[in-house]
């Protein structure tokens, strides 16, 4: 083709398309090139100096040693240097000791505010208002009692109460009257349930676990301290199951709460963080406050 090239004298290869599109031969623009060659010494000094090109399972150290690793690890030192003089004195304090020192609590606050979103806010929400099913810990309903000492409890053995299913123990009419009387005790704090109800509930066993005053409390003890299984209070208007009502007494009634032996039961089942070592005693003290704040504890 470069015989019968259309363009003599011009600087191209001699290919050419379409009549006059040809491949010239021209060079690079000057900053071009010299954009090339200095990207060129900077990818070799960088290889240098920085981790990267891969050698088995890691990669080139470069001369300067650094690492993201190293940063992130040089940086959480830094972080848990200003830490150090707070964490020593919590570790020799109790709950209590700390919800009292203003600048101490502060500085537990935000630092359980971390431990909560990693282990709790998946269930409890990222607030404390309580996902679907499970308890909202942002207000002042406590199952177990909202003392430190019962949130400690709570949060390092856990929680897993019982109601029995009472599909093959009580009536249909028997179901619907209790049912009902939830409901009444839950719209009137306690004071409107019917006497068909009442007699019911004291009959059949139900006081066993809430009580005798539907409250959920079994015993009162010195220092704000309860004595209660878990069951619910039915007299604040809180359902611990949603979205209450009726419908929603009924089926907890007819199927009871974490009955392995039926698959239509209630669950209700709060981790042991402590036990299973997920949490240390620190990080628990620390959520102790965090939640007691949460719901203004008792």
């Amino acid at each position: 083709m470069a015989e019968h090239n259309p363009f003599p004298g011009e600087n191209n290869t001699g290919h050419v398309w379409d009549d006059n599109l040809r491949e010239l031969k021209n060079p690079p623009p000057r900053w071009w090139m010299l954009g090339l060659w200095a990207s060129i010494l900077w990818v070799v000094g960088y290889s240098l100096l920085y981790p990267s090109w891969p050698v088995g399972q890691e990669p080139t150290p470069g001369i300067l040693g650094w690492s993201q690793m190293k940063e992130y690890q040089e940086g959480m030192a830094q972080v848990e240097a200003k830490r150090a003089k707070f964490e020593d004195q919590i570790k020799g304090m109790s709950a209590n000791e700390i919800l009292a020192d203003p600048g101490l609590k502060q500085y537990t606050l935000a630092s359980a505010k971390v431990l909560f979103g990693d282990n709790c806010s998946a269930c409890h929400g990222s607030g404390g208002q309580g996902n679907p099913g499970y308890p909202v810990l942002a207000d002042d309903d406590w199952l177990y009692g909202g003392t430190t000492a019962k949130i400690a409890e709570s949060i390092a053995i856990g929680r897993q109460g019982a109601m029995t299913p009472h599909k093959d123990i009580l009536t249909e009419a028997e179901i619907d009257t209790l049912a009902k009387w939830t409901v009444q005790m839950a719209e009137t704090n306690g004071e409107g349930g019917s006497e068909e109800g009442w007699n019911l509930f004291k009959t059949k066993g139900c006081t066993a676990c809430h009580g005798q005053s539907g409250n959920g409390v079994l015993a009162e003890l010195p220092g704000g301290n309860i004595v209660t299984v878990g069951a619910a209070n039915l007299t604040d208007g809180i359902w611990r199951f949603k979205p209450g009502g009726y419908e929603s007494a009924r089926y907890t009634i007819v199927n009871g709460v974490n009955q392995p032996s039926n698959p239509d039961a209630r669950n209700a089942v709060m981790p042991a963080f402590g036990q299973t070592g997920q949490l240390t005693d620190q990080e628990i003290k620390k959520l102790v406050v965090y939640v007691h704040e949460l719901g203004g504890g008792q």
